[in-house]
């Protein structure tokens, strides 16, 4: 099950270089229900995600480089690009992506929580801006598919 809460980010207060970065691609064979592959730097996913927007279900298994380019060329809409830095946030980890072109200047943070209840009150740190986590036009399925 992931639970998350997602924010867009308008101004970072601090320099990134000092957190862990990911250099992430995936693209999308479905959007409804979500089967998405993913390269998380020299590591491959195909990742099925059930609806819903707070919490869902998330499977993710792995696959090997070959495969993954493989249906690469099968993914529906737009690769997305972005950096993931991973900063540590008291007993949380807040995922900010930063988005390469086409979808560049969109950054955003995503928490995960164990608990729904722990995820609506949760206090985000005061650079943190709209919370649209229940926004479906701000999940990567829809931004894929975004005409642009």
């Amino acid at each position: 099950m992931e639970i998350e809460r997602k924010f867009l980010i308008e101004s970072i207060p601090f320099d990134l270089s000092a957190y862990k970065c990911l250099h992430l691609e995936q693209g999308y064979i479905n959007t409804s229900p979500t089967v998405r592959i993913r390269k998380e730097d020299d590591e491959y996913y195909l990742t099925y995600k059930s609806s819903g927007l707070l919490s869902r279900e998330e499977y993710n298994l792995p696959l090997d480089e070959k495969s993954y380019y493989h249906m690469r060329d099968k993914v529906d809409g737009h690769l997305i690009t972005k950096l993931r830095y991973l900063i540590p946030f008291g007993k949380y980890t807040i995922e900010l992506d930063v988005f390469e072109a086409p979808f560049a200047p969109l950054v955003y943070a995503e928490v995960e929580f164990e608990t729904e209840e722990e995820a609506i009150s949760f206090t985000p740190p005061e650079w943190f801006g709209q919370d649209v986590t229940y926004d479906k036009s701000y999940t990567n399925a829809a931004l894929s598919s975004k005409e642009l």
